[in-house]
């Protein structure tokens, strides 16, 4: 059986090969349990544990059996952890295109300004739903790309990155009402560009 020596000088069993395989059978029920509680969605919540299971196996398959229920808990909770900010952004962006309406036509009306926070809601989507929000999202990187640079990169500041308009302003280099202006410019291009593509929103 190998081992492994640690700096302390205590000598450390590595786990092989079956007990690897045997530790993720035991944790995987337990797992699945804790990620749905988090994602509430049952399939994302078994691709969450499996993509967690592997990270393991790949990353850490190599260290003491005593070691993998913690490295494997930090890894299915960072897992866990990003996925939700993903869902944050994508339900954002789909939110920010939806509260593009007539009326709000100044320059400096930023859409963000007036979303609820949803972040609750976007994680208990059921599948249809959450694949028509994909499509959606697919669609929108899309018509990023159209963008002039500097409308693209104060909206991918402000909701990807999830940067409030100062420190976007910092590092564009310019002021926090022409981050606005040119947040509010991109949102009703990418609406327009979704409206051709047949693309209407609520």
């Amino acid at each position: 059986m190998p081992s492994s020596f640690h700096p302390s000088g205590e000598h450390f069993k590595l786990a092989s090969h079956d007990e690897l395989s045997r530790f993720l059978a035991e944790t995987e029920r337990r797992a699945y349990k804790q990620a749905l509680f988090a994602i509430r969605n049952e399939h994302v919540a078994l691709d969450i544990v499996q993509d967690s299971m592997l990270k393991l196996a790949e990353k850490y398959g190599n260290k003491p059996a005593n070691e993998l229920p913690l490295l494997f808990q930090r890894i299915l909770q960072n897992t866990i952890r990003d996925h939700c900010r993903r869902q944050k952004v994508r339900s954002r962006w789909v939110s920010l295109m939806s509260s593009l309406i007539p009326e709000h036509e100044e320059a400096e009306y930023e859409p963000l300004d007036s979303l609820q926070d949803e972040d609750n809601n976007s994680q208990g989507l059921a599948p249809d739903a959450s694949f028509e929000q994909s499509q959606l999202i697919a669609l929108i990187e899309e018509a990023l790309i159209i963008l002039p640079a500097r409308q693209r990169e104060a909206f991918l500041l402000r909701y990807w990155e999830d940067m409030d308009t100062t420190e976007t302003a910092a590092i564009m280099g310019c002021s926090e009402g022409s981050v606005k202006t040119h947040c509010s410019r991109a949102t009703h291009s990418l609406a327009a560009i979704l409206r051709k593509k047949g693309v209407h929103l609520p």
